[in-house]
């Protein structure tokens, strides 16, 4: 185990790549219509001007090394928490290079903000870390990485997603072995944002065959299972069928295993936009309402 993995119970907008569509069905590098929480309307060009600005201060040293090094210290500064580094953060990892730093093998640096998801003292900050995360599983050829025993990422994804909930034996030995046997006073994340984000980076964990079947194999149903019976936000729940359909639905047929590439032609991707539309439509009125959907 590689140094810098720590234990998810130890801690207390993409941007579509590309120009104008095109009439010919196009490649979707990187908002499936199975994940469209993730899409976000931030522009990469400030993120650019940013990082240019940071690596400007100190030439020679990383600007998102010192960035990392001082969300993850706590202490860091004693006039200031520095909470709002993590949406900094996450804003950045839209850009590839910024993406290419957080998931350097050598720098650990995912295995550093994984802790700060359990961080109780600021939603901002948990926020921010998540955001990050689930940028960074847009890259599907670190997923085997991230899912492997150097990362483990699954078991910080899930672990604010469970509650206390009491499973029989043998569902509890499907689950890693930090969800198992969770104490009664065990509370799910308070943030509907950030609770919609883990799962949305779940998502993008499935996006292979190889991930789906580690996802799956980790007892990640019987989390959602339970979350999606006590989920109070009506879009929240919605994320959370979509993924449990991907976990137990069918798998896809040859050469679309890999959903981040799918090739969908125009007029069906227009339609599962209106699909996504109307469902989060029925969402909001279903809150407005105060019932959840059926």
């Amino acid at each position: 185990m590689r140094e810098g993995r720590a234990s998810p119970g130890a801690s207390g907008g993409n941007v579509r790549e590309g120009g104008r569509p095109a009439p010919k069905p196009r490649r979707r590098s990187c908002c499936p219509s199975w994940a469209p929480g993730a899409r976000a309307d931030l522009q990469p060009a400030p993120c650019a001007a940013l990082m240019a600005a940071l690596a400007a201060v100190e030439p020679g040293q990383s600007s998102l090394e010192r960035l990392v090094c001082a969300l993850c210290t706590r202490g860091y500064n004693a006039h200031a928490p520095l909470h709002y580094l993590g949406p900094l953060l996450s804003n950045l990892s839209q850009r590839p290079a910024a993406r290419a730093f957080l998931l350097d093998p050598d720098r650990c640096v995912v295995q550093r903000l994984l802790p700060l998801i359990q961080r109780s003292d600021s939603s901002v900050r948990r926020g921010g870390v998540v955001g990050t995360l689930r940028n960074c599983c847009f890259e599907h050829r670190h997923h085997e990485w991230l899912l492997g025993p150097e990362v483990d990422i699954l078991p910080f994804l899930l672990l604010p997603l469970a509650g206390p909930e009491d499973f029989s034996e043998e569902e509890m030995n499907r689950l890693p072995v930090d969800l198992q046997y969770l104490p009664p006073e065990k509370q799910r994340e308070p943030d509907a944002d950030i609770r919609k984000m883990l799962i949305e980076a779940i998502m993008l964990l499935t996006a292979t065959a190889p991930g789906r079947q580690q996802v799956r194999d980790q007892g990640t149903y019987l989390i959602l299972r339970e979350l999606h019976s006590w989920e109070p936000e009506p879009d929240v729940r919605l994320a959370c069928e979509k993924l449990i359909q991907v976990l137990i639905g069918d798998e896809p047929e040859c050469g679309m295993e890999n959903l981040l590439e799918v090739q969908v032609p125009e007029d069906v991707e227009r339609q599962l936009q209106q699909l996504d539309r109307e469902q989060q439509q029925l969402a909001q009125e279903s809150r407005v309402e105060g019932t959840a959907p059926t």
